[in-house]
């Protein structure tokens, strides 16, 4: 018989004072941390898979995560811990939680340089794949020495982001938090209308239903797109709100035990990863209409002037530049949840807050600015990022790391379905990993 699942110790109280979150305000928090930049690549996977392919696949791994969210709520309050790491650390040791903690880190930071590309692009365009596409300020001043994307980035990262960044409490940053929200949501918006009146006017390209192999093209190149929608799926874990918990940023854990019972969270989440998984599968299907096969890894590249389309100019200068300015304001944010995990990490045995030692806080926040920064100028294409966060850091913390807890299951509370389907989850984690990372670096060697 397996053991009881114990409900967390909450304060005694009376009944009718206590306050629960509703399931409208978790879908609504999932939704909002599952939608981040992943969006802006979407269009770009249905390039290389076909729209019959990015569907399936899209479903596919929406469905998985769904199911591990499940085994981990069911772990957690099977055990003590309340929070991911405190579960890997019950099943795995001090080494669980460690592999959690460097796994969010690498993955946080992954995503704010992935935000400084974007924005490079938005600013002074990008000249990728052979086709030159101009940015905002390219456009309003002509191509000059200042306006390129690394004199751009310098500035945004000096007056613009180092500010933010210096911000000792993040309940300063809340309202820039809530204008950035504002943005994307201004950016969905404007990019559906613009991408079904094109549809109305019959400007729109004849899309592929199925991969092009013929020219080519490589079979094994289909698993490197595989990772872009596993990253843009991972919202086990969150770096918007780092109050919420002080080892490892998450939203799956803090909103499950707002609800009176933590169990209610998985039927929320999924209704928020089927609404997810529709606005993924509109933007990707209407990216990859307005542009077809000249669609670029990041989609706010094609809305320039010389992208041929018929869109206004300011309704294109409208649309990069809100997203733009949503991730310089979700940047700081992003920051604050790694500053704070690298410091545990680094400084374990310092007694003084981060917050509260000067020389430790202004370090740390420097060089991780400048080492985000060089990233950003190397590596100009968030393809890569988006290949090598969904083949390692991502795909661990969404199912690698929740089917290994439930195989270990030290509580003794999962079924033989469960972990059957563990099993399964993590064996095509892992492979479809291998070969996405196998097949980057045979395509890195051969050029």
């Amino acid at each position: 018989m397996s053991p009881p699942i114990k409900s967390p110790l909450l304060p005694k109280q009376e009944p009718s004072s206590e306050k629960h979150g509703s399931t409208s305000g978790v879908v609504f928090n999932v939704s909002t941390s599952i939608i981040g930049a992943g969006i802006m690549s979407m269009p770009a996977a249905f390039k290389v898979l076909g729209v019959v392919p990015a569907l399936l696949i899209i479903t596919i791994i929406a469905w998985l995560s769904t199911i591990s969210v499940g085994f981990l709520m069911k772990s957690t309050l099977a055990g003590e811990a309340t929070t991911y790491a405190g579960v890997m650390k019950e099943s795995f040791g001090k080494a669980g939680s460690v592999a959690v903690q460097v796994a969010t880190m690498v993955a946080t930071f992954g995503c704010m340089v992935i935000f400084s590309i974007i924005i490079g692009d938005v600013l002074s365009g990008n000249d990728n794949g052979g086709s030159v596409h101009l940015g905002v300020l390219q456009e309003w001043f002509g191509s000059h020495w200042w306006n390129t994307r690394i004199f751009a980035l310098l500035f945004i990262y000096a007056f613009v982001l180092l500010p933010l960044v210096l911000c000792r409490r993040v309940e300063r940053l809340a309202f820039s938090s809530a204008i950035s929200f504002l943005l994307a949501v201004l950016f969905v918006v404007i990019s559906s209308v613009l991408a079904i009146s094109a549809l109305m006017k019959g400007q729109t390209k004849n899309p592929r239903l199925f991969p092009d192999l013929t020219n080519g093209g490589s079979f094994w190149n289909l698993f490197t797109a595989s990772p872009v929608i596993v990253t843009a799926f991972t919202f086990h874990f969150n770096g918007k709100n780092p109050s919420l918990t002080p080892n490892v940023q998450e939203i799956v854990h803090p909103i499950g035990f707002e609800l009176k019972d933590p169990l209610h969270v998985i039927p929320a989440t999924k209704i928020s990863v089927i609404l997810c998984a529709a606005i993924y599968f509109a933007t990707g299907l209407f990216g990859y209409l307005l542009f077809g096969d000249a669609t670029m890894s990041d989609i706010l590249v094609n809305f320039d002037q010389s992208s041929g389309s018929s869109i206004g100019s300011l309704l294109n200068d409208i649309v990069r530049l809100s997203y733009a300015l949503h991730l310089m304001l979700v940047f700081p944010l992003m920051n604050f949840s790694l500053r704070a995990n690298l410091d545990e990490l680094m400084f374990p045995t310092m007694k003084a807050p981060l917050a509260k030692d000067t020389k430790r806080f202004v370090g740390l926040t420097l060089a991780l600015l400048i080492c985000c920064f060089l990233s950003a100028i190397a590596v100009p294409d968030i393809w890569y990022f988006f290949q090598f966060l969904g083949s390692t850091t991502t795909v661990s913390i969404a199912f690698i790391f929740p089917a290994a807890i439930v195989l270990r299951n030290v509580h003794g509370v999962s079924t033989s379905r469960e972990k059957i389907v563990a099993a399964i989850m993590l064996v095509l984690a892992v492979a479809t990993s291998i070969v996405a990372i196998s097949t980057n670096l045979y395509s890195l060697t051969s050029k």
